[in-house]
């Protein structure tokens, strides 16, 4: 669901290095049997029901332990270290163990009421220690720090005693084996699954002919492939970076031979990418821990995206549009493309695991069914047609798995090292605080307050993945947001996007530094390109908190009136900053498409009216003027 979003403090060990000696191949051997124990652990919870949470979320996290202490050794090449990481995975395994051996005691006992043993504050000391570890190993220092940091406060600056402390982050359901872990056990490990068996059916290769037979051949066409493809294969990937990688390579190249400005063709990779989080049916993994939050089911939380999401590419494909015929850059020629009709007749069959999955959410089933049903049915639709059944054996179904498996490391030590944070929250009373603070500091005004909750996402995002970043945002931001009036469902999707927001925006952009590497260009320059490129994505949650009819809440004529208003608020939003709409802008006439803009993406039938006004001024102004 989410790559890891900051350079591992300690290096992962390649598959080749894992095979230069029999000690690695040993290793490399364990690490596989693992990795395809832990996928079908998984696939038999969400077939026949999992058993009780404490139990679940433990072996979850215990499997994840083991890969992350054997894949991201203390010292890569350095055998003589190998005995730390075993000596930190026994550690490990012990607390969670200690837990399995003592179950009855576990559930029986009076929390906060019952004293603790030696063994239950020794362990208590490992679990934080080893779990602060193995999430620095996995996503880098921010995140460990972060909840290293609300432990000084908790210790140091609360009247909370260290016993009470420890029991809340080991013994409790509010602490490292709490709800977030759950999300990542329940829910991330089966879509990260399905993503990994789409990829071995070769549905990756189907999103991007699909797109080069669609838009390749207009203004710009490569341009508009990356956003068509990008938007699909978010659909099961939801990782800005992963979402990068995979398209950039062919996506870049084909921009930059047709005329984008290098900074320019990673910008449109990045923004497209990056919107993979937001867009259903399967999103970024804070979408599940969102659901979870909130109590409603996945596809609630699917349908209130569906609108931002489809503003959020229709920003970005337009801005292209614009961009392409300012310059004057033509498409890819039609000989070179794939014909839409032979794509799907080769590989169309393809789209039928995802669309078992919508169907399946939209039935009712849980989420979790929805991703095994996609997920099995993977490998036998490819074999359907003898145009994919090349290269699919029983060896895809085995690496499938171990895929499954290492791709969720990254968010299973996020869920668990977050809850380090909200155990904190909770029993110091932090958020209660903060809430406090944020509406002292607003002053009683809501627009202040999301501000506030804006800059912290992004500042949150630079360090961290996405799932923590909206955790603490949750924490300690929305609930001030929503005293001060905004429904809730607005201030939880409001955090969400900008926690996402953040993998695009400049000083720490990790999809523009991805997309950035490709292209061999500026960092820098490619970041505020993106910047431009999505900026009618920064205006619309601040929108949909005031009128939630984007979130498709309200009666029906509100929200379909908002979305056409919307749409081409943020086609007004692109052709001003891209300086283009039927002809080249003038400065006023760009000035005019900006305030139309915001007067269109605001819900509200005046602020619609004076939009559509000043955008009829400059297509007069525009169609008129001799070309």
């Amino acid at each position: 669901m989410e790559a890891p979003v900051a350079t591992p403090q300690v290096a992962i060990v390649s598959e080749e290095a894992l095979a230069t000696t029999p000690t690695s191949i040993a290793v490399r051997g364990l690490v596989q049997a693992i990795a395809v124990a832990m996928s079908l652990y998984h696939m038999y919870v969400a077939a026949f029901g999992p058993p009780e949470a404490i139990i679940f979320r433990g072996t979850h996290l215990l499997f994840a332990l083991t890969l992350v202490f054997l894949l991201y050794p203390t010292r890569p090449g350095r055998p003589a270290w190998r005995t730390l990481d075993f000596a930190l995975l026994a550690l490990g395994f012990g607390f969670v163990l200690h837990i399995f051996a003592n179950y009855d005691y576990f559930i029986n006992r009076i929390i906060y009421i019952d004293d603790l043993t030696n063994w239950d504050r020794f362990y208590a000391l490992v679990a934080v220690a080893i779990v602060l570890e193995g999430t620095r190993r996995v996503i880098g220092l921010a995140l460990p720090l972060t909840s290293i940091g609300f432990l000084v406060y908790a210790v140091a600056f609360t009247n909370v005693k260290p016993d009470v402390l420890l029991e809340q982050l080991y013994l409790s359901s509010e602490g490292i084996f709490g709800s977030t872990l759950g999300v990542s056990a329940s829910y991330v490990m089966l879509f990260v699954l399905f993503g990994a068996f789409m990829e071995r059916s070769g549905t990756g290769q189907l999103f991007m002919d699909f797109a080069m037979s669609l838009t390749g051949h207009t203004a710009g066409g490569p341009g508009k492939v990356s956003v068509v493809s990008s938007s699909l294969f978010g659909t099961v990937s939801g990782s800005a970076v992963a979402n990068v990688m995979v398209d950039g390579p062919i996506t870049i190249p084909l921009m930059k031979r047709t005329g984008f400005r290098p900074p320019f063709a990673a910008a449109i990779e990045a923004v497209a990418s990056t919107g993979g989080q937001i867009m259903p049916p399967v999103m970024g993994a804070a979408a599940f821990v969102m659901a979870e939050f909130l109590a409603v089911p996945y596809l609630q939380v699917a349908l209130w995206a569906t609108i931002p999401a489809v503003l959020y590419y229709v920003a970005v494909f337009f801005a292209v549009h614009f961009e392409a015929k300012r310059h004057g850059l033509a498409g890819v020629p039609r000989s070179e493309l794939p014909r839409l009709g032979r794509v799907m007749i080769v590989r169309g069959h393809l789209f039928i695991p995802v669309l078992i999955v919508l169907f399946g959410l939209v039935l009712g089933y849980s989420a979790p069914l929805c991703a095994l049903a996609g997920a099995l049915v993977c490998i036998p639709v490819a074999l359907m047609r003898a145009t994919t059944r090349a290269g699919i054996q029983w060896r895809s179904v085995y690496d499938a798995l171990v895929d499954g498996a290492r791709n969720t490391l990254g968010v299973a030590m996020a869920c668990a090292c977050a809850g380090v944070v909200i155990g904190v929250v909770t029993i110091t009373g932090l958020g209660i605080v903060f809430t406090q603070f944020v509406v002292a500091l607003a002053q009683n005004s809501l627009i202040l307050a999301l501000v506030l909750t804006a800059i912290a996402g992004i500042i949150l995002g630079m360090g961290m993945p996405t799932t923590p970043s909206y955790i603490v945002m949750v924490s300690l931001l929305v609930p001030a947001v929503i005293k001060l009036g905004a429904v809730t469902p607005a201030a939880h999707m409001f955090a969400f996007y900008f926690a996402i927001l953040s993998a695009i925006t400049p000083p720490v952009a990790l999809a523009v530094f991805a997309a950035a590497g490709l292209a061999h260009t500026d960092l820098w320059t490619s970041g505020w390109e993106a910047v431009r490129i999505a900026a009618p994505s920064y205006l619309v949650p601040f929108m949909f908190v005031y009128e939630p009819s984007l979130l498709m809440m309200g009666d029906v004529t509100t929200i379909v009136t908002s979305s056409i208003t919307a749409i081409i608020g943020v086609i007004c939003c692109a052709a001003g900053l891209m300086g283009y709409l039927k002809r080249e802008c003038a400065w006023w006439e760009r000035a005019l498409l900006l305030a139309a803009a915001a007067l269109l993406i605001k819900p509200g039938y005046i602020t619609d009216v004076l939009g559509l006004g000043l955008l009829a001024l400059v297509l007069v102004v525009q169609f008129r003027a001799p070309k």
